[in-house]
């Protein structure tokens, strides 16, 4: 673990006021609520008399996060934002941003990922120099390939002659962003204040245009302990219309599906807001046209008779803001179909990582924002729809609903194999857990186990967020945090089921959990192995006609077997288990929804079958 605590040196004493100093440490030391600043300790020294009065450039740089509507600040803690830290806590009073304790800086943005999935707009997250950024990347990565708004500050020493020792060396670099640089959309290094508050304010603009992603702003740490030119104002942060498609493209878009004997949708980060949702059932329903959801995103209700079909047999497919889309455009060539696609992704891209998948021969392509784009298309699609085609179009959407429903007929029938196994299978996990939620206004905020989305009647956009965009292990427990965290305002039930493996990267978001009383409902899905690897192991010794027995060797996490219940309550979060008859699950989960709702987070470790 990278040293927080770095050597003292002279420089210290003068970076602000001693006195004002010395009352801040008491402050610090008293019991604050965070929701109003902390009150002036009784026995502080006084402070100077224009020190009150004082504005610093951290205190600025506040102003302009929370003219941005940020919630909250995602860190651990550094001295190289410190001042940023401080004016937080004390010029701000813990409020618009509220500080979030994290124990690691991937927890950190994974955090903000979920965050931001959930209510559309970044957090502030604070890094510390070269080694707070190398631990965030694996999550900046994740964002990066999940299309996902990071606002991201690096603390830096950028003035070589300020670097007191050894460890303010290696934690400064001339360029920090270059080590996250082909994730980011954007960053910038300002060499001054004025220049830090253009840099914030394009940065938020350009993480929030779609197709979104993560930005970068390095701060030197002297550059936040410096006043605040008295000419210089806070810049109006601009948030772009986001770019909709070509209305004459739009027009031949419609013409093709309006003609389309079986037209189908694939969708897979298409809705990026709750508008986004309604408007694809929008568009489906006037084409009576089958929604393959890639589920990247919330993007169909999964009970919707339109919801299904087989791009595979279709004669046009629309997909929107697909991601590897290479297979379904080369076997429609094969059968001479069209295939349309409207995303923002082909607005911006980097070379070194793979994320942008097989290059894809459509027949029309729309460079823009694919949910802007739904409303003209919608308009387009009804103009061009005659009186026969409607009726064409309804015999085929009765022909699509009647396939689903067989389609969730058969999943419920899936779903009983093995019921009364041990370890407990996946399928009743989740349908256990489905009969004591379904009342309740939830939120899934996980994406392994595929039972909830066969099985679930999910119809809001924030009831499902899609799983990591880069697939990087660790993702998801603190993922799940952060988008409980949003949903905490809103009274929303949260729950994740969480994959053993990926729990114990980043095990440290259990603490913040119960640290800031997020409520959270885990439900473990422990099958004592990175079972994906297992998987892939067995294929590979099959193949060499070698034995497969060795599977857990390397790939298995038993003996010992952890005792995630443990460590849950180690960190301060309720919880039971570990669970193997399943008779004894419905108790449990009952037991962990009336401690979610009393407002803290609670975890179940069952111990499951690998799928």
């Amino acid at each position: 673990m990278h040293e927080r605590h770095e050597q003292p040196d002279e420089r210290d004493i003068g970076r602000r006021d001693f006195l004002k100093g010395v009352a801040t440490a008491a402050l610090a030391a008293a019991p604050a609520s965070a929701a109003s600043p902390p009150p002036e300790p009784a026995q502080a020294p006084a402070a100077p008399a224009d020190a009150a009065q004082k504005k610093y450039a951290s205190d600025f740089m506040v102003d302009l996060f929370r003219s941005m509507n940020m919630e909250y600040m995602f860190a651990m803690c550094a001295s190289s934002f410190i001042g940023i830290h401080e004016s937080v806590v004390n010029y701000a009073g813990n409020r618009n941003p509220e500080s979030i304790t994290c124990t690691h800086e991937e927890i950190s943005v994974a955090m903000a990922n979920g965050y931001a999935k959930i209510e559309g707009k970044p957090v502030l997250v604070c890094v510390h120099g070269t080694v707070g950024t190398q631990h965030a990347a694996m999550a900046v990565y994740d964002a990066w390939c999940d299309r996902v708004p990071i606002y991201l500050v690096l603390g830096n020493t950028q003035d070589a002659t300020e670097r007191a020792g050894e460890v303010f060396w290696v934690h400064s670099a001339q360029d920090p962003a270059a080590i996250i640089r082909d994730m980011t959309k954007w960053d910038d290094n300002p060499v001054s204040l004025a220049h830090f508050a253009e840099s914030a304010a394009r940065a938020y603009a350009i993480a929030m245009t779609p197709p979104m992603g993560p930005v970068a702003i390095a701060v030197d740490d002297h550059m936040q302990d410096g006043d605040v030119p008295p000419q210089l104002r806070l810049p109006k942060v601009n948030v772009h219309t986001p770019p909709a498609g070509d209305l004459g493209a739009v027009r031949e878009a419609a013409k093709l599906l309006v003609a389309a004997d079986n037209p189908v949708i694939v969708a897979s980060r298409c809705a990026r807001t709750p508008a986004g949702m309604k408007l694809l059932v929008e568009l489906a329903e006037s084409l009576q046209a089958g929604v393959v959801d890639q589920h990247r995103r919330m993007n169909f209700p999964t009970r919707h008779p339109l919801n299904g079909g087989s791009p595979n047999q279709a004669d046009v497919v629309l997909a929107l803001e697909g991601g590897d889309i290479s297979n379904v455009a080369r076997q429609a060539h094969q059968r001479s179909a069209k295939v349309i696609s409207i995303t923002a992704g082909d607005l911006f891209q980097r070379s070194n990582y793979g994320d942008y998948m097989r290059y894809a021969e459509v027949d029309l392509s729309i460079a823009a924002d694919a949910e802007a784009t739904l409303p003209a298309l919608i308009d387009e699609v009804k103009r061009q729809t005659t009186a026969d085609r409607k009726r064409a179009f309804e015999s085929r959407g009765a022909k699509i609903a009647a396939a689903n429903r067989e389609t969730y007929e058969r999943a419920k029938t899936d779903a009983t194999f093995g019921w009364d196994a041990s370890p407990i299978s996946t399928a009743r996990l989740s349908m256990e857990l489905w009969q004591q939620i379904r009342n309740e206004d939830w939120s899934l905020v996980t994406g392994w186990v595929n039972w909830p989305l066969r099985l679930w009647d999910f119809t809001k956009h924030y009831q499902y967020i899609g799983r990591a965009g880069g697939e990087g292990v660790g993702y998801y427990a603190p993922a799940a945090v952060g988008a409980a965290l949003a949903n905490k305002k809103h009274g929303r039930f949260t729950v994740a089921i969480q994959p053993d493996g990926d729990l114990m990267v980043a095990p440290g978001a259990l603490w913040t959990a119960a640290h800031h009383k997020i409520p959270l409902l885990i439900v473990m899905q422990n099958n004592r192995a990175y079972h994906q690897e297992v998987m892939w192991f067995q294929r590979q010794a099959l193949l060499r006609n070698r034995s497969p027995e060795g599977l857990y060797t390397g790939f298995g996490l038993r003996d010992p077997n952890i005792d995630f219940a443990a460590m849950a309550k180690s960190m301060g979060v309720g919880s039971s288990g570990p669970i193997t008859d399943p008779k004894d699950l419905a108790s449990a989960i009952r037991r962990g929804v009336e401690v979610v709702k009393r407002g803290e987070p609670y975890l179940i470790d069952v111990v499951t079958q690998p799928r």
